[in-house]
């Protein structure tokens, strides 16, 4: 009897936890082959893609604007500068919107604007405030609005008072240039328009499965001995 014990006692010891070797990559495995199921995405699921894409999209493209504008105002002044100041058609911004089916644009708001310009800007979905908008106009449509607020003093190189922040010539070749806005004249703080986005019900879908997949974050393995 006492050899079968023995056995035991042998085979209990050849089997320690710091003897059992785990396949590499396991958890790995694990989470890809999670990310590969069919998962169901509501209506609700492709609003939050809106939000994060319109975000995404819109903030990359003012960081993008500002050292642009920096770069260009410090090299040859408004004159320069004034050719750089549409960030929706940067190359970069135009390939992250091409990758998420989307279409962004900048729209002004006119605070004290003609009746016939306001009725433009009530029909591109603008209101004084500009406010955040998320909505799905079509089956296959996404829309996304947020306010461009003037926060940085280097905006009122081109944007603030003329004969303080700017030159009464580089005002008027702001004016020329851009007609159809109240290009000078304005605040920190103040709201200037509205990003405006529309993206497609695939690209929302692909957003949002890009958002939600599972990353694998290689742990270091603490030291035993």
């Amino acid at each position: 009897m006492k050899y079968p014990f023995l056995l035991l006692v042998l085979l209990l010891a050849a089997c320690q936890p710091d003897q059992v070797q785990h396949l590499p990559g396991t958890k790995q495995i694990a989470e890809e082959t999670a990310n590969w199921e069919v998962k169901r995405i509501l209506p609700a699921d492709l609003l939050h893609a809106t939000r994060w894409a319109g975000d995404s999209l819109t903030g990359y493209a003012d960081s993008l604007l500002r050292r642009t504008l920096a770069r260009e105002l410090a090299a040859g002044g408004v004159a320069g500068a004034a050719a750089f100041c549409r960030p929706e058609i940067y190359p970069r911004v135009d390939s992250m919107a091409r990758k998420w089916r989307a279409t962004p644009r900048r729209v002004g708001w006119q605070p004290a604007a003609s009746p016939r310009a306001t009725e433009a800007a009530q029909a591109a979905g603008l209101r004084p405030d500009t406010l955040r908008l998320i909505g799905r106009p079509a089956a296959d449509t996404f829309f996304y609005q947020r306010p461009i607020v003037l926060r940085h003093n280097l905006c009122l190189r081109c944007h603030g008072q003329p004969g303080r922040d700017l030159t009464a010539a580089e005002a008027g070749l702001l004016h020329e240039r851009f007609p159809n806005l109240r290009a000078t004249g304005r605040q920190v703080g103040q709201v200037l328009g509205a990003w405006q986005l529309t993206l497609a019900q695939g690209g929302a879908a692909e957003f949002y499965t890009m958002k939600t997949r599972k990353k694998w974050k290689p742990h270091k393995m603490p030291k035993l001995f």
